[in-house]
């Protein structure tokens, strides 16, 4: 596999450079880029299968680099020291990402991964997932963007109800009564909605709020939507939960 990595800290890269020759010789790197601009010339220039991309560079990000590309149909690692909400859409997106420092490990899982996930077409639609999250979430555009085998679903945030677990899986019932499954678990999509009306009355239920239409007092208690359904508040979330509303 042909790789190319783009980090603005001399270090960082040499650093990388120097795991993934010794830990991964599968990964040949044909280019270490400081620039950005000159990381994009040689994307074009080598056409990698993988791309070991920092997050935070000045000038441009590594948001903008992969904005700059047309088709992003390469499999890309991103590497950061911190960026909370990065890891959050990078994760949802079904991306990979490094710590920095980066951890011998962690990098041969990754490139495993990586190795194991050879279809550009599905390469191409996690990153424009991801890119579309990121957005959203800079520009409090209220949009959810969920990669799927067909392409890109997007939901309006704000007419979404409650979210249901199911395993692996996250039921999502909108103000519409459509019922959307994601290949998501509860607490991925409970990330995604940091910062928006949502909370996790339960471990099965994340609700919307400005939906609810009443609670009923018990051991717990459960919640009334405005559909109509009743939710369970678990009995260690009712303490926490009656704060949350009573900030409404």
């Amino acid at each position: 596999m042909k790789a190319i990595i783009i980090d603005d800290e001399p270090d960082a890269r040499a650093a990388l450079r120097m795991a993934v020759e010794r830990y991964c010789p599968e990964i040949k790197i044909v280019a270490s880029c400081e620039n950005p601009v000159d990381g994009l010339e040689q994307i074009k220039k080598h056409k990698p299968d993988l791309l070991f991309l920092d997050v935070d560079m000045p000038g441009m990000s590594g948001f903008d680099v992969l904005n700059q590309l047309t088709e992003s149909d390469m499999n890309v690692i991103f590497v950061t020291a911190h960026d909370k909400y990065a890891i959050k859409a990078i994760r949802f997106s079904a991306l990979d990402y490094l710590l920095k420092p980066v951890d011998a490990e962690e990098l041969q899982r990754a490139v495993k991964r990586a190795a194991e996930k050879q279809n550009r077409s599905e390469n191409n639609i996690k990153v424009k997932s991801f890119l579309d999250n990121v957005r959203s979430q800079q520009e409090r555009l209220g949009k959810l963007s969920v990669p799927t085998m067909e392409g890109l679903l997007f939901m309006d945030i704000h007419e979404i109800v409650y979210c249901k677990a199911d395993d692996n899986y996250t039921e999502i019932i909108l103000n519409s009564k459509e019922k959307i499954v994601v290949s998501k678990t509860l607490k991925d999509v409970e990330e995604m909605l940091e910062g928006y009306s949502f909370f996790r009355i339960h471990q099965s239920y994340l609700i919307n709020l400005k939906f609810m239409q009443r609670y009923v007092k018990g051991d717990g208690g459960y919640v009334v939507m405005k559909d109509g359904t009743s939710l369970d508040v678990a009995r260690r979330k009712k303490e926490e939960f009656l704060t949350a509303i009573s900030k409404i």
